[in-house]
């Protein structure tokens, strides 16, 4: 679509999705989650896991080894995101960091036994955390569609519609 000067309208879905209030409370729920498990395993989760068996206490570093790979690839992924939305990074940067993130193999793992004894209080936080995980995949899977439209010069459907939205009202952003 294009504006009355002949110009093509380009819609910056990066920035724009940064600059959301979406976004910026799934980035305040993900390093908010980031504190609050580091505070429950260094201090309540520590005594949680004293009253657990040898079984108990193998399920519980195996969860909380998954649980804190996971939300530091979460908070990678949130913080990436927020500095490619501010234009703080350049492209090969950009790309370099997007490698070293891995969100697809932090899902909920093979069931380990002892698992039953978990404390409820570590079992809520990696639900949640789950969770946060699923809608961020979602996410990281429409800016990689963006992004291959982007690099490829084709428009996506998505790009598509926004464009002609953005043109509707005459946003030139």
């Amino acid at each position: 679509m294009q504006t009355a000067n002949t110009s093509p309208v380009t819609v910056d879905f990066m920035r724009r999705f940064t600059a959301s209030e979406q976004f910026d409370k799934v980035f305040r729920e993900g390093m908010g989650l980031v504190e609050e498990t580091a505070d429950y395993l260094d201090g309540p989760g520590r005594k949680d896991a004293r009253l657990l068996d040898r079984h108990g206490a193998v399920a519980y570093a195996a969860e909380s080894m998954r649980l804190t790979t996971r939300l530091m690839q979460l908070a990678s992924w949130l913080l990436l995101q927020r500095a490619i939305g501010a234009g703080e990074m350049n492209p090969e940067e950009v790309q370099h960091e997007r490698r070293r993130i891995t969100l697809g193999e932090i899902g909920h793992g093979n069931p380990v036994s002892g698992a039953e004894q978990l404390p409820t209080a570590l079992l809520d936080i990696i639900d949640r955390s789950l969770s946060l995980h699923q809608r961020i995949l979602k996410f990281d899977a429409m800016l990689g569609l963006q992004a291959r439209s982007e690099n490829t010069g084709n428009l996506s459907p998505v790009s598509s519609q926004i464009d002609r939205i953005a043109a509707a009202f005459g946003n030139r952003s």
